[in-house]
């Protein structure tokens, strides 16, 4: 293996990492949010889903490895071109954790792989079916993902007390004093609400492992087929890929995941049991079709948005700081990479 191979077979495991830190906590930050469980066990859970993800990638989301093999720049990549796409994603995925940011990966990359690109081969560059293939879903799954939680929203309501669980209904008081029915019927309803929280408690950690399982089929394919424009010819598999970088992206999320899951469980909206469930389970259920029909959503803006929405019609509970720092943050994500990678590529084309 080439001094190249190398540098990129570490850029991988290194974009897989801080993807990891940045994104397996969006899928269960409303779970320690909402006082389900606390932030290190969320994170060990979305790990263990975000695995299983990685691992069945290759086999159920092709069109996402297709896409950014040759679906951005079409000419053949080189080892070199490879390189600057990976430091720049790598890059500002890296330093937007270190700045508690949740930005996507998968536009770090398109940065990456256009602005290498335009300086490897920028006739090659497939500019009409950007804005419909990748653009368009990446935007419009924030507005989806806002509109459709909120509709869940007001179709189940919210609930009122912090502790994600109903007040229990006053007892109905007879004419002479009720005491018999207070007694039989309190207890009925006290069992009745714990049966809810506890089948509400299961979905919200069902949604949460589906929303780290469909992230893992979303983000993988994209890594693997940026690293196997060099790791490939020098003889690696894409499953031999696929297993390098679903172990970083482990290790990072174990390591570097507190940082994001806190911003985005408690920074963006003081959410309750409820609405975190509602939030994953837009999630989940728009990445994992992105995923599933090629469409490179980012789970970022998906999970951003849903969370927004699940605050139902009540804007004033959103804060209006931490999603300013975040559109700024995913405004400069393609821009930062892209401009690190052409620096990369013009030293070492």
């Amino acid at each position: 293996m080439s001094l190249t191979s190398v540098l990129v077979f570490l850029l991988v495991a290194a974009l897989a990492a801080v993807n990891g830190s940045n994104d397996v906590p969006k899928g269960v930050a409303t779970l320690a949010g909402a006082g389900v469980t606390r932030y290190r066990t969320a994170i060990l859970w979305g790990t263990v889903t975000t695995l299983a993800g990685c691992l069945c990638s290759l086999a159920l989301a092709s069109k996402m490895t297709a896409l950014f093999s040759s679906g951005v720049v079409t000419a053949e990549p080189t080892s070199a071109f490879a390189m600057a796409v990976l430091t720049g994603a790598a890059g500002w995925v890296g330093l937007a954790t270190v700045l508690r940011l949740p930005v996507s990966t998968t536009h770090a990359l398109l940065g990456g792989l256009i602005g290498a690109g335009l300086l490897f081969a920028s006739d090659s560059i497939a500019w009409r079916s950007i804005p419909e293939r990748l653009i368009a879903p990446l935007l419009i799954s924030i507005a989806v993902a806002y509109a459709v939680t909120l509709i869940l929203a007001l179709l189940f309501g919210r609930v009122k007390n912090t502790g994600g669980t109903a007040a229990p209904a006053p007892a109905p008081v007879t004419p002479d004093g009720g005491a018999a029915l207070l007694q039989s019927t309190e207890p009925a309803v006290a069992a009745r609400e714990a049966t809810t929280h506890q089948v509400l408690t299961a979905a919200h950690w069902l949604t949460s492992g589906a929303t780290g399982f469909a992230r893992g089929l979303n983000d993988t394919p994209k890594m693997v087929a940026i690293g196997a424009f060099a790791l490939v010819p020098a003889g690696m598999t894409t499953w031999q890929i696929m297993l390098v970088v679903a172990l970083s992206m482990a290790v990072g999320s174990l390591v570097g995941g507190m940082r994001v899951a806190e911003r985005l469980g408690q920074g963006v909206v003081k959410m309750n049991h409820r609405e975190g469930f509602l939030a994953n389970l837009t999630t989940a259920t728009l990445v994992g079709l992105g995923a599933g029909y090629g469409l490179p959503m980012s789970t970022t803006h998906v999970s951003t948005g849903a969370i927004a929405g699940s605050a139902g019609p009540n804007l004033s509970r959103l804060s209006g700081k931490t999603l300013r720092d975040f559109l700024i943050a995913w405004l400069i994500t393609p821009i930062f990479a892209g401009a690190v990678a052409a620096l990369v590529y013009a030293i070492a084309g």
